[in-house]
Parts: C-alpha cells; sequence; structure tokens
C-alpha cells in the first residue's frame, strides 16, 4: 500500500518495490505533489508487459475521483477502455470510517490546509504509522496521531514563516510540537523545501521533541 503518490514518487518507489506488489494507493487530497504520480503509474500498469491485467485500489479522498478524471480527459484518448479504471479500481473513502485494506486499518482526521485534507494513521500489528499529510498545526491531526509509533509530519515552513495568514503548513517545530502532545514514539519530517538546510530543521524540532527524530529525504527507509 502506498500513501500519496506525488511527482517523482512512483520512481522512487519501484527502487523499493516490484509494481505487481502494490495493492493500494491512498491519496490524502488533491494537489498535484500528492497525487500526479498516479499517473505514470497508470501508464506502467498498462503498458509493461510485467505488470498487464494487474487493477490497483486507487483510493480517493472525497470528491477525488471528479477531479482527477477532468485532468485525465485532457489526455488524447486511447484506442479503447477508460484512461483510470484500465488499470485502477477507482473508490472514494469515507474519512469517518475505517478504511480496512489487508490487515491494515486506516484511519483518518481532517487537516488545515488550503482544501479539503485528510491525514492518515495506518494499524497493523499493534503497530501504527501516522502520516499529517498537508497541514498547519491542528489538535485533530495530534488526536490521531496519539501514541503512534511512528509520526510521519511535514515540516514545510521555517520558523520565520510562522505568522504568515493564511495557514496551511506547518514549520519543523510546529510538527514537533503535535509530536509532543501526541507522545509519539519516533518522529520523521517531511515535505519541506529542497533549499532548506535538514541540520537546521532538526535543530528546530529538537528543541520542541526530546523523543527520536529525523529529516527523511528521497530514498529514506524506516522499519515499524
Amino acid at each position: 500500500m502506498v500513501a500519496d503518490l506525488g511527482s517523482g514518487a512512483f520512481s522512487n518507489l519501484l527502487v523499493h518495490r516490484e509494481l505487481g506488489s502494490i495493492d493500494a494507493v491512498v491519496i490524502s487530497h488533491m494537489h498535484a505533489d500528492h497525487f500526479i504520480d498516479v499517473i505514470p503509474m497508470r501508464y506502467a500498469l498498462k503498458y509493461g508487459d510485467a505488470y498487464r491485467g494487474v487493477k490497483i485500489a486507487l483510493y480517493l479522498p472525497p470528491g477525488g475521483e471528479a477531479l482527477l478524471r477532468r485532468l485525465t480527459d485532457a489526455f488524447p484518448r486511447e484506442a479503447q477502455g477508460d484512461f483510470l479504471s484500465d488499470t485502477f479500481d477507482v473508490r472514494s473513502y469515507d474519512p469517518e470510517q475505517t478504511l480496512r485494506i489487508g490487515e491494515i486499518a486506516v484511519r483518518f482526521a481532517p487537516t488545515a490546509h488550503y482544501v479539503p485534507t485528510f491525514a492518515m494513521r495506518f494499524e497493523a500489528d499493534r503497530k501504527s504509522v501516522t502520516y499529517s499529510a498537508d497541514t498547519a498545526p491542528d489538535e485533530r491531526v495530534a488526536r490521531l496521531a496519539r501514541e503512534t509509533s511512528i509520526f510521519v509530519c511535514e515540516a514545510t515552513l521555517s520558523t520565520a514563516a510562522e505568522n504568515e495568514t493564511p495557514r496551511g503548513h506547518s514549520s519543523a517545530r510546529e510538527a514537533a510540537e503535535m509530536a509532543a502532545v501526541a507522545g509519539v514514539e519516533r518522529l520523521l519530517l517531511t515535505h519541506y523545501p529542497a533549499t532548506r538546510d535538514a541540520a537546521a530543521i532538526a535543530t528546530e524540532a529538537r528543541a520542541v521533541f526530546t523523543g527520536s527524530l529525523q529529516v527523511t529525504d528521497d530514498g529514506f527507509a524506516f522499519g515499524v
């Protein structure tokens, strides 16, 4: 299962997993940097000989399917079939209900972002990973992450940008505050500009959160 699939994510994914081993993709919100690589995944599924015939469950937030279909309708029509449904089992999840994908239970919480966005908590075998998606500091996200094994949280802003309005993102310090309130075991910071220094981001977060903490980058892998 994959949570979000933004630009460049699909090629990185294939470094770690064979496409045929993926059974589902869950999208947090309909900003392109979180879903656009669904499109190259579709082409790989449709035209890659090793994967022909495989369908992956694609779970979209409410209203997401209509938006995605408007986008793909702009592509030249192929000889036959439906652009998405040829390769995906397209579904919309109810963020007020628990979603079950195999042995994994997925719970959601709305976040403070510019469009409807949902943080996700994945639970199996008494372990959990909570993913903030995009959010300004939000107690609903902190509640979802309560005592989670790993909290993957965005750290988009510098501390100097914390007072900007409107808000739809968090700084590393604010991510650390949510982690501290939630009592998480481990904090992984992500979704930060390439121009920012990872060591500086870690320093900002460690001023608030004293637990295990790491600033992630492409190719970073962790176990639960």
